[in-house]
């Protein structure tokens, strides 16, 4: 790669050449102290270094190591295993693929998944190269996750008149960000298309349900993650969660919120780990809460009256809870006219079938970087993905003269997109398939 030097109206900013794509890394696009909201970073001093990757937000497996526990050592392997992350509470940042003459381009801004207590922008998928080929600038934004993103009490409410939500905030300042800044980098900042996968893909469809960010982007991709789940697994109210947040406080040894807010990070995520140990209830914790700025009233309300956008979802034959996955997005997509696939290609490799996130591999063009044993047709498959997202951050439609016809799941209309190893055409999926492999493939292994 050659580096290049790339002068912008809010900085100049030195970043890499990689064919015909622009690579920027690590770009701040805010501040944080903990458990304060972020404030928005739109100046740079001097040339700023945007060569290599910037450092994650603290988590769960920078102290407790994910070899540990297998279903952490499978996912390791899929995306993480050979990169050297760093951690750190300064972890706000994008990493921005262009094309190298961009011009006007449509703009997808991804966030990644990992269950709300997870996950960064430098995982192995997340790169934008195929993207760029076809014309497509992408940004991949960090934010906060577990405690440091979730975490809810008293004085922060008095403090702010809200509650917890960091992480997600942190996603909204990113697009603003985007928004106000993706000109420079040659985007269009009128054909944003929003994009999540897993806990990321839930973030958008919150996102989706604020009217307060109509006009902040054009489009939405939920991977594993669209439509609105049981009324149990949906986000409560702020102060229902503070017997958990005052638990694990009490786990770390601290009486008050600034001993917690000044605690070592080893200290609190060693509390987590207890109390996930005393608890089953973390991940209903773990999550967004409904705050009145963010998400003003339940899910399971706004849900009837998301934003008048274009919406793309996907999900697979072995998602986390298979069959409730293709029921909350086919749901949503009948009611909003979406673009809805099925991705029904077993994994070579192993028998974990289509596990949950291995279509991240394909929307990316990210196979040829794994330990599977892809094939030409897994290859092709790929493509016309790339070439399906791309088609729709462009115009709002998938479908081209050499790509699958992929009809809308709209009303009655219960088809979606099921794409197979050897043909792509629209179809039913078997929910007898994705209840036996949610009974027997849940957890995925090595």
């Amino acid at each position: 790669m050659d580096k290049i030097i790339f002068k912008t109206s809010i900085g100049t900013f030195e970043g890499k050449r990689h064919e015909d794509t622009y690579e920027f890394s690590g770009i701040p696009f805010a501040r944080a102290k903990r458990f304060e909201y972020c404030e928005r970073i739109d100046h740079y001093e001097d040339i700023f270094d945007a060569t290599k990757m910037a450092k994650a937000c603290p988590q769960y497996r920078q102290f407790h190591p994910h070899l540990d526990n297998p279903e952490r050592l499978f996912y390791y392997r899929e995306f993480r295993q050979g990169i050297d992350f760093q951690y750190d509470e300064d972890c706000l940042n994008l990493n921005i693929f262009t094309p190298e003459d961009a011009h006007n381009c449509p703009v997808i801004v991804f966030f990644h998944g990992g269950g709300f207590n997870s996950g960064c922008n430098e995982e192995e998928p997340f790169r934008g190269y195929e993207l760029t080929k076809r014309g497509i600038i992408s940004v991949f934004a960090n934010y906060r996750v577990g405690v440091l993103g979730y975490f809810c009490d008293e004085e922060i409410e008095r403090r702010y008149h809200r509650n917890g939500n960091f992480g997600l905030d942190d996603q909204l300042q990113a697009l603003r960000w985007v928004k106000d800044h993706i000109r420079e980098f040659g985007g269009d900042e009128e054909n944003i298309t929003v994009m999540g996968q897993s806990a990321g893909a839930i973030s958008v469809q919150y996102l989706c349900l604020d009217h307060d960010n109509a006009g902040l982007f054009k489009r939405a991709v939920m991977m594993s993650g669209g439509g609105a789940f049981p009324k149990f697994a949906l986000p409560r109210k702020a102060e229902e969660t503070y017997d958990y947040w005052k638990q694990m406080m009490e786990l770390a040894g601290c009486e008050s919120f600034e001993q917690f807010r000044t605690a070592d990070l080893k200290t609190i995520h060693d509390a987590y780990e207890a109390i996930r140990q005393k608890r089953n209830d973390s991940i209903n914790n773990m999550m967004p809460v409904i705050d009145g700025v963010l998400l003003k009233e339940s899910v399971d309300q706004l849900i009837d009256d998301p934003l008048k956008i274009d919406y793309m979802i996907g999900y697979t034959n072995c998602d986390l809870y298979a069959p409730v996955m293709a029921y909350i997005g086919n749901r949503f997509a009948r009611r909003n006219g979406a673009y809805v696939y099925y991705f029904d290609i077993d994994q070579p490799g192993d028998d974990n079938r289509a596990f949950h996130s291995c279509d991240l591999r394909y929307m990316f063009g990210r196979l040829d970087t794994s330990w599977r044993p892809y094939r030409k047709e897994d290859k092709n498959v790929s493509k016309q993905m790339l070439d399906q997202l791309s088609r729709f951050a462009r115009t709002g439609d998938p479908n081209d003269k050499d790509l699958p016809l992929w009809k809308k799941t709209y009303g009655k209309e219960r088809k979606v997109l099921c794409i197979a190893l050897n043909k792509t055409q629209m179809g039913r999926p078997s929910y007898l398939k994705l209840i036996k492999n949610m009974l027997t493939k849940r957890n995925p292994r090595t």
